[in-house]
């Protein structure tokens, strides 16, 4: 398939809603998503929104892999499509944990976000599902769903001296590995 340009933040597509996807079936679709997948191992990425590709639909994918689930000390996630997905806080948990994006390269900040999160939406072939989501898994959810609102993490920030240069952020927790994955 294609690997995609991703769009950078200042870019107007990552200001504004993404629209609904009426029908995931088409064939329109289907390819955005093979294309969105090449793109995001491309990357090295966790995930990747439509309108991080210029695309303005609301559409999010995204993986842990063993190796990242390894780096995050989370659990494993096969490929996931989410189509005009719904989150919902299911308790007012939240942590601060490092994030980066494919959108805002060469940038770490730390961001709150809730711990435990319910999530629906639809599939790739059209079906409704539900499911719950908990640490590394709901974050992952929650900073590719922002995307479609038009929500950067940097926005999300509670002070922006946690917004930092990945190049700097071994003074903060540690020496970074060269294979870092970001989201």
């Amino acid at each position: 398939m294609s690997i995609l340009k991703i769009a950078r933040m200042g870019h107007p597509i990552l200001r504004e809603r993404a629209n609904e996807i009426a029908d995931p079936q088409q064939a329109q679709i289907q390819t955005l998503v093979q294309d969105m997948l090449d793109t995001m191992i491309d990357a090295n990425g966790l995930g990747l929104a439509a309108p991080q590709v210029h695309v303005s639909k609301r559409l999010v994918i995204f993986s842990i892999s063993e190796e990242q689930a390894e780096y995050y000390d989370c659990e494993m996630m096969p490929l996931s499509v989410l189509i005009n997905p719904v989150l919902e806080p299911l308790s007012d948990t939240t942590n601060t944990d490092w994030e980066g994006c494919l959108s805002v390269p060469g940038l770490r900040g730390r961001v709150p976000r809730y711990d435990h999160i319910g999530y629906r939406g639809m599939s790739l072939e059209g079906k409704a599902f539900e499911r719950e989501a908990r640490g590394w898994h709901a974050r992952v959810v929650q900073h590719e769903c922002d995307h479609l609102d038009g929500i950067l993490y940097p926005q999300r920030i509670e002070n922006l001296s946690d917004l930092i240069f990945e190049s700097e952020i071994k003074h903060h927790i540690g020496s970074p590995d060269d294979n870092e994955i970001t989201q």
